[in-house]
């Protein structure tokens, strides 16, 4: 059979171009090679509970903000939210609290109050934050000017513009310290990314009442309903060039499958990878993928705890020792930072069941099991998980004083656990590593040389629940028009 569009990776990403698609009326085709969909949107199951592996939490849901129109498009309003505290995320550095409160007026006010002498900066810089979120999507309105307010915030380097305005190296580290959902490097990351990465959680934050399967299982819903097809298992291994133009999907299973458009969701250098002979894509090309450093992936540690050892905390506490938020994770010492996230308990009881501890970690502390798999890794390996968690178990306990008491089970993943579970090289959380003095060449155009190959995912512009959206939008708006996709989102705002 041939399909309209052939999808690669059943990610985030894949799954909402795959039911964006599928709704514009084209033959959809979703092929993943794991059993399951979803990516880092995929739960595990231990002794009959549910654990997350990548979502936590997302900003932007509220009437007439910068996700809600997109995720109504998608179906995904009607999921079972839940709106955090105003005060959404909590810092604790050394001694010192700090807090990122919903609405910007009200996350200016909270560090105006410990930085008075930085009033006008901190003012500055909660407008930047709004002006993201409103102008997200001006790339797509087909009557607006070329949009070049994205393009000068990538050319910008967030840890320049801090420096610049701020002058309280604390107020620096606090306004950072939620930014363990990205990679904070001083020499590259660009002020947009850091930008993004906050500015929609700070309109409004919210958790899901359940694990993050439950965005991958509605899509999937939509995609069949609209009669997409979904084949798991499906390990793409070729993607065929005929004429300088792509025909088929080869599998490693031996089926084939001829499609008119293709989008990948896979990482840029493994797509390259699969085009084997190509009038179109050139070595320069291939070479410019292959040479993209990754971000860092996390180290989590997933904990069950005892019946009614603590109440649920409806908010996100980062914890770190000293103020360093930056680079604590370069450092070869203990564990310097800690995000602590609780799962909402669906018993009605207010008690936490579950908590999730993350903290960065670069691939090096990895490399000397690159070339094993899941369960096979050897002592030193399992020896170096139980120390990581203990230290992050022991920066948490600042928070949460007898955390390790309250334990019941506890499960860990590493770098490699994403990496061997989703294909993300090199255990990546991120994608492919954002440069501020390089925009043109480390911020990927959905488009290649190939004239109907696509690529969407975190490894474009921006990563997390709302950059991939964003993302997806934008690959969709390649293949069925801008004012389509802008259309349909002023519709998913009404």
């Amino acid at each position: 059979m041939r399909y309209d569009v052939i999808i690669i990776g059943a990610g985030l990403g894949g799954l909402e171009c795959a039911a964006l698609l599928a709704g514009a009326g084209r033959s959809v085709l979703l092929l993943e090679r794991g059993a399951r969909i979803g990516g880092c949107l995929q739960s595990y199951r231990r002794e009959g509970v549910s654990f997350d592996t990548g979502f936590h939490y997302v900003g932007g849901l509220g009437e007439g903000e910068s996700l809600r129109a997109a995720f109504g498009c998608l179906g995904l309003l009607d999921l079972p939210w839940h709106r955090m505290d105003t005060a959404f995320d909590r810092i604790l550095i050394g001694d010192r609290s700090f807090a990122f409160n919903q609405g910007f007026d009200a996350f200016a006010d909270g560090f105006e109050r410990e930085f008075p002498a930085e009033r006008e900066a901190i003012r500055r810089y909660a407008a930047l934050l709004r002006q993201v979120g409103q102008r997200q999507w001006g790339g797509l309105d087909p009557s607006a000017a070329e949009e070049s307010f994205s393009a000068d915030l990538l050319a910008t380097g967030a840890w320049d513009y801090l420096t610049r305005n701020f002058r309280d190296p604390l107020l620096i580290n606090a306004l950072s310290a939620t930014s363990l959902k990205m990679e904070l490097r001083k020499e590259s990351l660009p002020l947009f990314t850091l930008a993004h990465g906050n500015s929609g959680f700070i309109e409004s934050a919210w958790r899901l009442a359940g694990d993050g399967s439950l965005i991958a299982q509605r899509l999937a819903e939509r995609i069949r309903e609209r009669g997409g097809t979904i084949r798991c298992r499906s390990a793409v291994t070729e993607l065929v060039e005929r004429g300088g133009r792509l025909v088929a999907a080869r599998c490693a299973d031996g089926e084939e499958y001829e499609g008119d458009l293709f989008v990948s969701d896979v990482h840029p250098a493994l797509t390259c990878g699969w085009v084997r002979r190509s009038e179109r894509m050139r070595p320069v090309y291939r070479h410019r993928l292959q040479r993209m450093a990754n971000t860092f992936g996390m180290f989590t540690v997933s904990l069950l705890l005892k019946p009614g050892a603590t109440r649920y905390f409806n908010w996100n506490q980062y914890v770190y020792r000293r103020a360093d938020v930056w680079d604590f994770y370069q450092k070869d010492a203990p564990v310097g930072g800690v995000l602590v996230s609780c799962r909402v308990p669906t018993d009605g009881s207010g008690y936490a069941r579950q908590i999730d501890l993350l903290t960065p970690m670069p691939w090096t502390r990895c490399a000397d099991w690159g070339d094993t798999s899941v369960g096979r890794r050897g002592e030193a390996y399992e020896a170096m998980k139980r120390r990581m968690a203990d230290e992050c178990v022991a920066l948490a306990e600042r928070f949460l004083p007898g955390l390790s008491g309250m334990v019941e089970r506890r499960y860990t993943s590493t770098p490699l656990t994403y990496r061997d579970y989703t294909a993300t090289p090199e255990g990546s959380a991120y994608g492919a590593r954002k440069d501020y003095r390089e925009p043109l060449t480390t911020v990927l155009s959905p488009r290649t040389p190939i004239p109907n190959l696509l690529l969407t995912g975190q490894n474009l512009m921006l990563h997390g629940v709302h950059g991939v959206t964003m993302t997806a939008l934008l690959t969709c708006a390649e293949a069925l028009g801008r004012a389509y996709i802008w259309n349909l989102l002023k519709g998913g705002n009404e």
